[in-house]
């Protein structure tokens, strides 16, 4: 069986794989970040106080 050796051409390959999911988790965390930021002054809707039907009288 005949080895293979890396030549130039097999290391800018591999380099170019790494550039790539590089910039794939930079653009990920990116748009994550501007979702964050975009909601972040959102008001949310109030939510209704929970009412017990046996809660008990106080006077």
């Amino acid at each position: 069986m005949a080895e293979h050796k890396k030549t130039d051409a097999d290391a800018k390959k591999a380099a170019r794989w790494v550039a790539a999911g590089a910039a794939a988790g930079i653009g990920s965390a990116a748009l994550v970040a501007a979702l964050l930021y975009a909601n972040r002054g959102k008001a949310q809707k109030p939510k209704a106080p929970v009412v017990s039907a046996d809660a008990p009288e106080t006077d």
